[in-house]
């Protein structure tokens, strides 16, 4: 073949590609701001995430109605629980150090008594808490350790249930926010620091659970919808900074201050990169965070009711027939999904900063939608 031949085939091919890309992308935007106004959405986040690449990413709508600011790619949200799997990775990060172990006794590395007082002899361990199968319930309350500890709180036997420790499941943030401790008495370090400095900054992520260590400009204002009076109510404390409670900080003690099971701040974008992190089994760009076998054991469902393993879940009715490994969050109005395929080697974020809430299999409809969009488009029928 001729070379002017060539090259006048190549800029056929390569005009078609990106005539099918503005095509693929178009009509993704139409599909999402038909959801976006059936499901009264303010604001929408998203990145599709492709053997290793994100491949598309956008964002859609408001992050402030007030100052009726457009969101941007760099917007950071509070993504609520899907927190859990920092704290979750970071545990995996000092089990490989050789500084504590998954069916160690929870008792002795949070110091304090942490028993079932109606099975005073079942050890409840790290691997227990870690997959809410600890039989300690949020009753009391989790936003301080206080709760549960049985020298503070006469009330500590509430935050039990009546099952056996291992024996049943229920999600529960406390689990998580006594984790949080359990990183700064092993680590040495702060908990925000220590998933700084060993999960967000190997990445190349910006984010993070303390407020005043992150550009407040670049918070997404979370709104609460009311369905009755059609109104959607700001929800500052989303982005509270607790000076004054961090100024007397305890290490080990007053962790849940940052609330590991809820608090980190990050975009969807850089919330993508770190799925692909999981979806490569504790790799990304090169970079270790952890080894392959214990991020496997994070995504390993020990939960056949729930689909849980430690802070990634398992689900089989997101996607029609995929078999989807990540997490959800819910939070002051924001509602939060990371989900990868760990074979097929594709991921989607989803976030959305106030909505109308409607669910379908116990999944927010913005959500559900939303993935089941980007999938169509963009794996089911991909440009590339």
């Amino acid at each position: 073949m001729k070379p002017i031949l060539s090259k006048l085939l190549l800029v056929c091919f390569l005009l078609g590609f990106s005539q099918q890309s503005i095509a693929q992308a178009d009509k993704t935007k139409a599909e999402i701001a038909a959801m976006m106004q059936k499901l009264k959405v303010v604001g929408l986040s998203v990145a599709v995430v492709k053997k290793g690449d994100i491949i598309y990413k956008n964002s859609f709508g408001l992050r402030d109605i007030e100052s009726n600011a457009p969101l941007k790619e760099g917007d950071l949200f509070r993504i609520a629980s899907i927190s859990k799997s920092f704290s979750a990775t970071s545990i995996m990060q000092l089990m490989e150090a050789g500084k504590l172990a998954l069916d160690d006794d929870f008792s002795k590395l949070i110091g304090f008594k942490v028993r079932n007082p109606k099975y005073p002899e079942a050890a409840i361990t790290l691997a227990m808490v870690l997959s809410h199968r600890s039989s300690i319930n949020d009753s009391e309350g989790y936003f301080n350790l206080d709760v549960i500890n049985p020298d503070k709180n006469p009330n500590y036997a509430k935050c039990y249930n009546s099952y056996e420790p291992g024996k049943g499941y229920e999600y529960c943030n406390l689990n998580f926010n006594m984790v949080g401790s359990v990183i700064e008495k092993f680590s040495g370090e702060r908990f925000d620091n220590y998933v700084s400095r060993h999960i967000l900054k190997p990445l190349g992520l910006y984010g993070g659970y303390c407020v005043d260590s992150l550009d407040a400009s670049r918070f997404v204002t979370l709104y609460e919808y009311d369905s009755i009076a059609n109104k959607y109510t700001p929800q500052p404390m989303a982005y509270a900074p607790r000076r004054e409670e961090i100024s007397k900080y305890v290490m080990g003690y007053t962790t849940p201050i940052f609330s590991p099971t809820g608090g980190m701040k990050i975009s969807a974008v850089d919330l993508a990169k770190y799925m692909t992190m999981h979806m490569n089994l504790g790799r990304y760009k090169g970079v270790k965070i952890m080894k392959k076998k214990n991020a496997r054991r994070m995504q390993t469902k020990i939960s056949e009711e729930e689909g849980y393993g430690m802070a990634i879940m398992t689900l089989d009715n997101l996607i029609p027939g995929k078999v989807m490994k990540g997490h959800t969050g819910s939070a002051y109005g924001l509602f939060s999904a990371m989900f990868f395929h760990p074979k097929e080697k594709f991921g989607i974020v989803v976030i959305t900063n106030g909505c109308k809430e409607t669910y379908t299999g116990g999944m927010n409809n913005v959500l559900r939608e939303g993935v089941n969009i980007l999938y169509n488009n963009f794996i089911a029928s991909p440009t590339r």
